[in-house]
């Protein structure tokens, strides 16, 4: 479609939405050498992008180009520590298995949200009944702390002139959290719609090829690129089609397969806890198809103070 067509056909799935969502233009977004032109919508605090369907490859079983030789060692180095001495077939049994899917046309969020944790007015701290955080939050103005946390209670924030207080749901089940999604008429990614809008279609091993880039800023390897301190997290910025990741292995998104639970974009920081190279201790966050092998041993609860969802309407 040329710019004109495209624009028509967003202003025509108005018609098709819920109350409340109304449509910004068209954006190009590009990331990795790959941009789309697409729909953004908004909804209340929140903007959609409009997806294409398409019937596409996922899953990971073999090589496209191939990593280069940094990339090859780390992995070598990392995987030695354990007496694993086939990384192909490492990284084979760390992914999901190769299948093709068809994806539907979608509105899909574009930050994605957390589930356990709540962002609360400051000037709605007195009806709480939180005298601790009250105390803390006194003490949190008067220092120079950019985040403080107390274990599945609450968390402190500075945003540049602002303090923002998130409270944890510790009484939220998964089901209440599955009602209250579809109440409002969104529905959760499925790991296949997940893999695509990260990936792109890709076939390479991370969204932008098969070698890690040693240039990036990243959360817990900030030695990585220590010249680079004031600008953003690569990972977190928006990919080609305007989404935003955590780009963090302790962090998780929440999608489905069939029907339950299936955890992207993190293991828990299972592996880079092990003092793994960034390769392995970065596959969970990076690798477009990795699936996390022991996501069924892990419960709602302990879950869910690091888990992110992103509403998604099928169109």
């Amino acid at each position: 479609m040329n710019k004109g067509e495209k624009d028509a056909a967003m202003r025509s799935l108005l018609s098709r939405l819920p109350q409340g969502f109304e449509y910004q233009g068209l954006t190009a977004f590009q990331r990795y050498g790959k941009t789309n032109e697409t729909g953004v919508f908004t909804y209340k605090d929140s903007e959609f992008v409009f997806f294409p369907g398409d019937q596409v490859t996922l899953g990971w079983e073999r090589w496209e180009h191939g990593m280069d030789e940094a990339t090859q060692q780390d992995l070598l180095e990392s995987l030695s520590e354990y007496d694993i001495e086939d990384s192909d077939q490492f990284l084979r049994d760390q992914m999901s298995p190769l299948r093709q899917a068809n994806i539907g046309a979608m509105l899909v969020e574009r930050v994605p949200r957390s589930a356990g944790w709540q962002e609360v007015p400051l000037e709605e701290l007195s009806t709480l009944e939180e005298p601790e955080v009250e105390n803390e939050l006194a003490k949190f103005r008067a220092s120079t702390y950019s985040e403080y946390e107390r274990h599945l209670h609450f968390r402190l924030v500075r945003k540049e002139d602002e303090i923002v207080l998130y409270m944890f749901k510790e009484d939220l089940t998964y089901d209440q959290a599955v009602s209250s999604l579809y109440d409002e008429g969104f529905s959760l990614f499925t790991e296949d719609e997940w893999e695509y809008c990260y990936g792109g279609g890709c076939r390479t091993l991370f969204p932008w090829g098969d070698s890690f880039d040693y240039n990036f800023k990243l959360k817990h390897y900030e030695d990585l690129n220590a010249d680079n301190t004031s600008r953003e997290y690569d990972l977190e910025l928006p990919n080609a089609f305007g989404l935003h990741f955590t780009g963090d292995p302790y962090q998780r998104e929440w999608t489905t397969r069939e029907g339950l639970l299936m955890p992207k974009g993190g293991d828990g920081g299972s592996m880079i806890c092990g003092g793994t190279g960034v390769v392995v201790g970065y596959l969970p966050a990076a690798a477009v198809y990795y699936r996390d092998p022991y996501h069924e041993e892990v419960e709602w609860d302990d879950m869910m103070g690091h888990l992110h969802y992103r509403r998604i309407l099928r169109l």
